[in-house]
């Protein structure tokens, strides 16, 4: 493209090949991100291959369109038309197969690279097979092992756990009862009393009194 035509002989040939209407700003926007036109060299380009009655303008309101001259066409007749109808309507059937035969190699291809390859697979096998033998040591040594707890001896320490806790409970609540009988006439604290006399709590000492 030279700068004396100014684009008029791109923008012909883009008219001739899209062969349909369009405004100056039409041209402008379809043709300025590749071009780099501006869009006062557009509408004069488009003035003067109209002027050169190379292209057709007319007035659609107030707006002008441009568009190619037919009469460089050669004429169509209606068997033509069909004929062209015809294979659009096959390669749109042709593309939407495609497109869709497209949308599932990208979804296997998708699928297939979010798997593992044959050697982390292999690798992953290795260090299952290596897991699954520490487990099956550790198995081993528990059964092995002769020092088991026998379903008897499990109920009799839940049994004392229970005694225990039982006494523990007992305990704190008379303990509980007589600091409360002396502090009716202890002129302190609580607090200072206990530190007087040198008793730690359950809660000093952060522990609680478990569950039967």
């Amino acid at each position: 493209m030279s700068k004396k035509d100014n684009g008029a002989t791109l923008i012909l040939a883009y008219l001739n090949e899209k062969n349909r209407p369009y405004s100056a700003q039409d041209v402008f926007c379809n043709l300025q991100k590749q071009h780099g036109f501006g869009k006062t060299a557009v509408v004069k380009a488009v003035e003067l291959l109209a002027l050169e009655g190379k292209i057709k303008e007319k007035m659609y309101g107030k707006q002008k369109i441009y568009f190619a001259d037919q009469s460089q066409f050669k004429n169509v007749n209606d068997t033509d038309l069909k004929a062209m109808d015809s294979q659009i309507s096959q390669l749109s059937a042709e593309v939407q197969s495609l497109t869709q035969s497209c949308r599932q190699l990208d979804a296997k291809l998708k699928e297939l690279n979010s798997q593992l390859t044959t050697e982390e697979m292999m690798s992953e096998i290795q260090e299952l097979k290596k897991e699954s033998s520490g487990y099956r040591a550790r198995l081993e040594k528990i059964k092995s092992a002769t020092n088991h707890v026998t379903p008897e001896e499990k109920e009799k320490v839940y049994k004392d756990r229970d005694v225990y806790v039982k006494e523990w409970k007992k305990r704190k609540r008379l303990a509980s009862d007589m600091m409360d009988s002396i502090l009716e006439g202890y002129p302190k604290s609580k607090k200072q009393f206990l530190d007087e006399v040198g008793v730690e709590t359950d809660e000093d000492c952060k522990v609680v009194v478990p569950s039967i």
